[in-house]
């Protein structure tokens, strides 16, 4: 037998190595988000008109060359409003899921490894925080420190804890029942190296989860309570704030709440596409562990 000869039966015998593509709904919820992302920082090279240029013999304009998303009731420009808004909620969201995904995640990772009394009691705390309606909590926070950035993302923040915090938790208390976290034990190794170095590592599929879920979800709270007056000030081009401010002529002009809309909207499903693949690539990954580990 020669070597081609040997060489094509060892071909033969290997099965074909497939790379995996990124699912289309992940790249697409991710086209949706970076786009979105870049408008955010980039919007004042992008706005056609200033968007606090009011032009009152342009009020209530239609969509055209010059106005391509109309005007608003003070002649603002409907589409320079609604990039130059995408800058507080592309603040707001993301940094009040971060701040829930890092409590989060160190509360259900110390509680679920410890167990005990800490657990029932800080799981306790937990589910009376859950339970507590966030627009009260955002009516107590106004009304102590004021209508701020900083209000809203605290509220969405503290209103996100609980959830992450139990994902985690559940995730912790499978994972230290397993054989390596037995053996870390018998190495000595201190709580926190456990935690850390162990645990945190095998969990972190839950985490990302969590965190992809929830800015979606902070994306829309942060718009509802700029929508109520409990977000950003009076005036603001914020998508939920504009969309307060023109609800009134909906029927007469509806590209002035349509658009602010339309972007919330746009940027609510791209998150939860990209979570969702998130979600089925760590379920599959964990799928494969467990055959693995058999």
């Amino acid at each position: 037998m020669t070597v081609s000869e040997a060489a094509g039966r060892l071909r033969v015998g290997r099965a074909p190595v497939r790379r995996r593509r990124p699912p289309l709904p992940l790249l697409g919820g991710g086209a949706v988000v970076a786009l979105w992302v870049v408008v955010a920082l980039a919007w004042p090279r992008l706005v056609p008109y200033a968007p606090d240029a009011q032009l009152p013999q342009d009020r209530f304009l239609g969509p055209s060359g010059a106005h391509w998303l109309g005007t608003d009731q003070f002649g603002r420009d409907v589409l320079s409003r609604m990039l130059a808004g995408s800058r507080p909620v592309m603040e707001v969201a993301p940094a009040a899921t971060a701040l829930a995904v890092v409590v989060g995640t160190a509360v259900g990772l110390t509680v679920g490894a410890r167990g005990g009394w800490l657990d029932e009691v800080v799981m306790r705390l937990v589910d009376a925080i859950a339970v507590f309606p966030a627009i009260i909590a955002a009516v107590l926070f106004v009304a102590l420190l004021g209508h701020s950035v900083t209000v809203v993302l605290v509220v969405i923040a503290v209103t996100f804890v609980p959830l992450v915090a139990r994902s985690v938790r559940a995730a912790t208390l499978v994972e230290r029942e397993k054989p390596y976290v037995e053996a870390a034990r018998l190495r000595g190794e201190p709580g926190w190296s456990l935690l850390l170095r162990e645990i945190l590592p095998n969990v972190r599929g839950t985490v990302l989860v969590e965190a992809t879920s929830r800015l979606g979800d902070a994306v829309f709270a942060a718009a509802t309570l700029s929508f109520l007056g409990l977000g950003q000030p009076p005036g603001s081009p914020e998508w939920g704030s504009s969309i307060n401010d023109n609800r009134v002529w909906l029927e007469n002009a509806p590209w002035t709440v349509l658009s602010p809309a339309l972007a919330i909207a746009s940027l609510v499903v791209g998150v939860a596409l990209v979570a969702d693949s998130v979600r089925s690539r760590s379920d599959i990954s964990g799928s494969g562990k467990e055959e693995s580990a058999v």
